[in-house]
């Protein structure tokens, strides 16, 4: 690929110092705060989250995930009682076999033993380093939610007993408040930040709420390994949308309002929808119409795409050379926001999943 600005990984990097990055999240939902970006003008405003209302109008359309995180990192033992954590890949399997990440590696025919009297058996392992391991009882998903622990990024410090101690703190606030479909093993966490009262808030004027469901995959975690972009392939993630939400997105591009994404998991579902669905009216200026959909996408958004469905993008501030911050880039220019992540440093906002908020209008 030819050499440019936006191809380049490093050119994604930025510095942040140590302590912005938040471990907890705000003490209250609506105490983040909201760093404004005018992508047109390049202007920014510094505001706290509930006046996001302030940006929408009636008839617009927010777009949320209604994905649930499922607390999918478990601990077992060994035989000799040393301890082994599994991360679960798809919670929502059946049968006796699941994928799971383990730490430490343990060799094909090796046991791990859990509470409930609960063990597994190592099958199998892929060359990305997925396992294959055998159950002995059915049931997993209720033994994840009874024993798991969320899973949070590596980022945020868990260790030495933290995750226990704090598990019932982080199945609550990791995350949001409209999760229905348990499946995903990391938070859509743009979405954390919205209350009920906000909801109100933005029904009152008029702005519509349209549903999705995209599970978010461990490929979330995958970090870059090329040096140019078009290199790195994302990992699949199942996502659907039904007949009626299609209906209420629709209706705000039929009428030239606002289409807001909450999260870069539902922009991945919607653009992937304007590809899977897309129904073009030449009547409405050849805008691009979605309809129902169950699959998968692999999509990965980064500078040079045209966006079909999203005008309005809120999302929070994401880790240095990661597909998040590529595809915010991809919507507001590199330039804008490696400026705003820059401004965001000095004005010390709380970076990453448990940090602050930002819009992109």
């Amino acid at each position: 690929m030819k050499s440019t600005s936006e191809s380049l990984l490093s050119n994604y990097d930025y510095e942040i110092p140590q302590e912005l990055i938040a471990q907890k999240p705000a003490g209250k939902r609506t105490d983040s705060r909201l760093f404004v970006i005018h992508k047109d003008t390049g202007k920014f405003e510094h505001r706290k989250f509930p006046d996001i209302a302030d940006y929408f109008n009636e008839g617009d359309c927010l777009v949320i995930n209604t994905t649930k995180v499922v607390p999918s990192r478990l601990f077992g033992k060994k035989i000799s009682g040393g301890k082994v954590e599994l991360l679960f890949l798809d919670p929502r399997q059946t049968g006796a076999e699941y994928k799971v990440l383990m730490k430490p590696f343990l060799e094909t025919g090796k046991k791990v033993f859990f509470d409930d009297d609960f063990e597994c058996i190592v099958k199998s392992k892929t060359e990305n380093s997925e396992i294959t391991v055998e159950f002995n009882k059915p049931n997993i998903l209720e033994l994840l939610s009874k024993r798991g622990i969320m899973p949070l990024p590596p980022y945020i410090n868990r260790k030495n007993g933290l995750a226990q101690k704090l598990s019932d703190f982080d199945k609550e606030r990791y995350q949001t408040v409209y999760a229905q479909d348990p499946g995903a093993i990391a938070a859509p966490t743009a979405g954390l930040h919205f209350t009920e009262d906000i909801f109100n808030a933005l029904k009152n004027k008029g702005v519509k709420i349209a549903k999705l469901t995209l599970h978010v995959g461990w490929g979330t975690f995958k970090p870059i390994a090329g040096a140019y972009l078009n290199e790195h392939k994302m990992m699949p993630e199942k996502y659907y949308i039904d007949a009626e939400n299609a209906a209420i997105i629709n209706e705000a591009i039929k009428n030239n309002k606002r289409v807001a994404s909450v999260g870069t998991t539902s922009t991945r579902a919607l653009e992937s929808l304007a590809i899977k669905t897309a129904i073009t009216n030449q009547r409405q200026n050849g805008r691009t119409y979605i309809g129902e959909f169950s699959g998968e996408t692999s999509i990965f958004i980064y500078p040079g795409y045209k966006f079909k469905i999203i005008n309005a993008l809120i999302t929070n501030l994401h880790l240095p050379k990661s597909t998040p911050l590529m595809m915010a880039s991809a919507f507001c220019t590199r330039e804008t926001m490696l400026k705003a992540y820059k401004e965001a440093v000095k004005e010390k906002y709380r970076f990453f999943s448990y940090g602050d908020s930002m819009v992109i209008i």
